[in-house]
């Protein structure tokens, strides 16, 4: 073997074992992993299921708040979310039809939610302000329609 291919086969192969070992950190030390889907529903009953049937935001500990939303044609459940300066916020999200995006402009919480899976994003709000929610998955004519506001006081 050349000495030239050598030098790119152990190159290429500390690259991929490089990304590898990254990839890996995220996932696993950073909890970047894509989620498991292991929390599944049925899209037919989110209404009548624990705790998609009763949404809303919920105090749960010190500047610690959890948010249950649905997600539906058009619109977010609730319509209005509020939350003090400072607090971590937990959305525990799902879709009663079609796949929807949830994106908080300004923040780095961009998500996927799907019908008969339950999805789940935590966001830490410092500054105080209206952060427009927007759905950023196609989701029918009325599309552009779908967004509301965290606000932060």
């Amino acid at each position: 073997m050349h000495r030239f291919e050598k030098i790119w086969l152990i190159l290429s192969s500390a690259l991929i074992i490089g990304f590898m070992l990254v990839t890996g950190y995220q996932a696993f030390a950073l909890g970047m992993a894509p989620p498991s889907h292991q929390e599944i529903l049925d899209p037919q009953k989110v209404d009548e299921t624990a705790p998609f049937d009763n949404p809303g935001v919920k105090k749960i500990g010190e500047n610690e708040y959890e948010v249950v939303m649905t997600l539906q044609i058009f619109s977010f459940t609730p319509a209005e979310i509020e939350v003090p300066a400072g607090s971590t916020v937990h959305f525990i999200m799902t879709s009663k039809d079609v796949v929807h995006g949830f994106q908080v402009a300004g923040t780095n919480l961009n998500t996927m939610v799907m019908p008969g899976y339950i999805q789940k994003a935590t966001q830490k709000f410092d500054k105080p302000g209206e952060y427009l929610v927007l759905c950023n998955e196609y989701c029918g004519a009325g599309h552009q329609f779908m967004s509301t506001t965290i606000t932060v006081k």
